[in-house]
């Protein structure tokens, strides 16, 4: 299985949606701790890589703003 790469300003789908109702989430930070923002309210949180990588689904195809 192939290991899935997460770069800044990705746009991510969580499996528990957040209590504002949204599942995607925008990578700010990488690293041993991965900063995401909650794309429905804006809502910061900051948690442990091993936790991430259990709770992703999967990125999110969004087309970029030019």
């Amino acid at each position: 299985m192939e290991k899935i790469t997460y770069e800044l300003g990705d746009i991510v789908r969580l499996k528990k949606k957040h209590p504002c109702g949204s599942f995607e989430w925008e990578i700010l930070r990488t690293g041993m701790d991965f900063r995401l923002k909650c794309q429905g309210c804006g809502h910061l949180i900051l948690i442990p890589r091993t936790k991430f990588e259990k709770m992703v689904k999967g990125k999110v195809n969004q087309p970029k703003n030019s």
